[in-house]
């Protein structure tokens, strides 16, 4: 799934957080939405100005993330 066409970072939009093209719902947001047990329908009839694309997109964005991101151990 190609994210970028379908999450925007905007600083004048939530601060900068990464949303969804043409919303102020964040990837945040829909991550959290998830993770509380919400389905792909009960979020897609709770917000009907996004697709089940936008949700995908949502999940790559984190994966990406987390795949570029990097731990260094912390110097005694």
């Amino acid at each position: 799934m190609n994210w970028q066409g379908r999450i925007v970072i905007d600083p004048d939009i939530l601060v900068g957080k990464p949303v969804i093209k043409g919303t102020r719902l964040s990837v945040e947001f829909i991550l959290d939405l998830l993770a509380q047990s919400w389905s792909e329908n009960d979020i897609l009839e709770n917000y009907p100005g996004i697709t089940q694309e936008d949700i995908k997109a949502c999940l790559s964005y984190a994966r990406d993330a987390l795949k570029n991101e990097r731990v260094y151990p912390l110097k005694a």
